[in-house]
């Protein structure tokens, strides 16, 4: 069973970046397509940064284009987020699809392995 574990969550100030890993333990991850995905209080979850099978498709959410940049190697898929906002507050998942997915996608319904989440707090 492929579990994955996120980390890199922080307090952060606004305008400040972050930095978030999602670690898949035994399982390489660089044929798969990979997502981040986040949920506020009070919001649903929504995909913010998603990459396709091949390395050659990226999704962006509108808020976050050109300030967040998803990448991954073969164990590790990463977050790197700046200029952040205090609407960026919340906790963030990653998330794994299938070798399929070559076209990028924010579906969360294409996703079978989830990770706990890690808790980013963007506030002065």
């Amino acid at each position: 069973q492929l579990q994955l574990v996120e980390s890199g969550g922080s307090l952060v100030q606004p305008g400040g970046s972050v930095r978030l890993s999602c670690a898949a333990s035994g399982f390489r991850l660089d044929a798969y397509a990979v997502a981040w995905f986040r949920q506020a209080p009070g919001k649903e979850r929504e995909g913010v940064s998603c990459l396709g099978s091949t390395g050659s498709s990226t999704q962006y959410a509108d808020s976050v284009k050109g300030r967040f940049t998803i990448s991954r190697d073969n164990e590790k898929v990463y977050l790197e987020m700046n200029r952040l906002k205090p609407e960026d507050t919340a906790v963030y998942f990653c998330a794994v699809g299938s070798i399929y997915i070559v076209q990028a996608t924010c579906d969360p319904r294409e996703y079978a392995y989830w990770g706990q989440g890690t808790q980013v707090t963007v506030s002065s």
